[in-house]
């Protein structure tokens, strides 16, 4: 059974705030590294030059993901969120990581002098400050997805997009301290190792951030099962049915943040359902009389009842289930 679901655009403030933040970052860095010549600012140019255009790809993926399922794509344009996360993650890892680390090693080969002056510590503190305002709108967003919900959860059936823009933001203020530590260094010992190791760093910090998010990821393009928690509630509110005997098998994936499709195989209670059917058996009894005509006409409309009937209760259990938990966009439940 498909159930109606508005979309809720998931994500899309802490995209965007990220979006804005790391462009006006950006911008500020290359300028303090066109003024010190900082091997470590450059790395951290190029690092918000990526985290800018990731964050457009993530965009991208959001803004499709809420397409309504069609003819070609049944079950919607959900997994649209997961490969353009994909797409951003390998931009992580190739553009920021690998540019930085080149950048950093070229550096340690053939040093340059570093040009410091106060206001490279300027742009470093207010890139902090706003990078912590992005990194605290996307965590807020997640951490609103379920109030309940550990940080391990959160971080492993959150919505990617937004765990994206937490590890970016991040490892973003973790690159601003290497920036400003390794300068720091420079300064105080005149070794201009200092800076190509920040440059490292950095990318270093890029590379496994990248790595874990093309994972998880790639675990939702394969159809990645739902919170095992939402499994058992499913599960528990099926063997509740008094028409149920049990379930035998359960499969599920997850279309989207927050959209799910169950398929289970049931075994159904002969007795119950017999139950339910037998308001008006004794009359037919009566009727045949021994008859073996009637008998055989009582067959065919007794069989003919059975598939409406059970069919009829399957369809308000996947019902009562989708209100139960709405997250359900599809289930489909069949008799074993």
């Amino acid at each position: 059974m498909t159930h109606n679901h508005k979309h809720k655009i998931v994500g899309f403030w802490s995209v965007m705030f990220a979006l804005l933040g790391n462009f006006s970052i950006g911008c500020l860095k290359f300028v303090g590294f066109t003024i010190s010549g900082s091997s470590a600012l450059f790395a951290e140019s190029i690092h918000s030059l990526a985290d800018t255009m990731n964050q457009a790809l993530l965009m991208v993926g959001i803004k499709r993901s809420i397409k309504t399922a069609d003819e070609a794509h049944s079950y919607g344009y959900g997994q649209e969120r997961f490969f353009w996360a994909l797409v951003s993650a390998c931009g992580i890892f190739f553009l920021g990581a690998g540019v930085t680390i080149y950048n950093g090693i070229a550096t340690l080969r053939h040093p340059e002098s570093v040009s410091i002056s106060p206001i490279i510590f300027v742009i470093l503190a207010v890139s902090f400050i706003i990078e912590s305002g992005t990194f605290w709108v996307a965590w807020r967003e997640l951490r609103s997805s379920d109030m309940e919900a550990s940080v391990g959860e959160l971080l492993r059936d959150g919505d990617p997009t937004t765990i994206a823009v937490i590890y970016e933001d991040g490892v973003a203020l973790l690159g601003v301290v290497t920036a400003f530590a390794s300068i720091a260094l420079y300064m105080i010992t005149g070794n201009h190792y200092w800076d190509g190791i920040g440059s490292i760093v950095i990318g270093g910090m890029l590379a496994v951030v990248a790595v874990l998010l093309i994972n998880k990821n790639r675990q939702f393009l394969m159809k990645k099962a739902i919170p095992e928690n939402v499994k058992e509630e499913i599960i528990e509110l099926l063997e509740a049915e008094p028409v149920i005997e049990r379930v035998v098998d359960f499969k599920s994936s997850i279309l989207d943040v927050g959209a799910y499709h169950v398929r289970c195989e049931v075994e159904f209670n002969g007795a119950h359902l017999l139950k339910e059917m037998q308001a008006n058996l004794k009359d037919d009894f009566e009727e045949i009389d021994g008859d073996f005509e009637e008998f055989k006409k009582f067959a065919v409309r007794y069989i003919d009842r059975v598939p409406r009937i059970v069919g009829q209760r399957i369809n308000q259990i996947e019902e009562k289930i989708q209100k139960q938990v709405p997250a359900i966009l599809h289930i489909d439940i069949e008799i074993n």
